[in-house]
């Protein structure tokens, strides 16, 4: 598995395993304690597992944790989707950048998102499934969400948005959630 640092986030880094593939299809591992920890981060903070299903076009986010944060690995298991990661930490020096991946179960690639930035993707492929593992357990009293279409942001989304949560699609733009932020 080979660990590359994402020059557009500070702090965040891109796990690329190698697939051991023959006729039956493959082999990957995703997670290894000891390449986690070569970039400096614990293996152990890492709490909770989870998986989210999508069709073609859905839109999750833009999600981000109030308070400490949540930082997480994110890999999509099956199928391809569009990931996007936002820095929204005020000391950070890629504040507000972004960075784009495509992420899919035939590289099984993982990204690591430092706690402070926020996290959505879209799902390219008729069923994506995409898989998380965060540092802390959620706490649905601190999710943060911010517009996927915010014109500040303008995150190149590669499809219409077909399908979203209620929250996300009312979501407020950046610029409200920052003023919240310093309420």
């Amino acid at each position: 598995m080979k660990a590359t640092e994402v020059p557009e986030i500070a702090g965040a880094f891109l796990f690329e395993p190698t697939p051991h593939a023959d006729e039956r299809g493959f082999f990957s591992r995703t997670f290894d304690a000891d390449v986690i920890r070569s970039v400096g981060l614990d293996p152990h903070a890492f709490v909770q597992d989870s998986i989210s299903r999508s069709v073609r076009g859905v839109i999750r986010g833009l999600h981000l944790r109030s308070g400490a944060g949540e930082a997480k690995l994110v890999r999509c298991s099956y199928g391809k989707v569009f990931d996007v990661v936002v820095d929204l930490r005020p000391d950070s020096p890629t504040y507000l950048k972004q960075a784009h991946f495509e992420l899919s179960g035939e590289t099984q690639a993982t990204v690591y998102i430092p706690a402070g930035c926020a996290h959505g993707f879209q799902a390219l492929t008729p069923t994506a499934d995409t898989s998380y593992r965060i540092d802390r357990p959620h706490d649905p009293a601190e999710d943060v969400t911010i517009a996927f279409d915010d014109p500040e942001l303008a995150v190149p989304w590669p499809l219409p948005a077909t399908l979203m949560s209620a929250r996300d699609r009312e979501a407020p733009s950046l610029a409200q959630v920052l003023k919240q932020k310093e309420a």
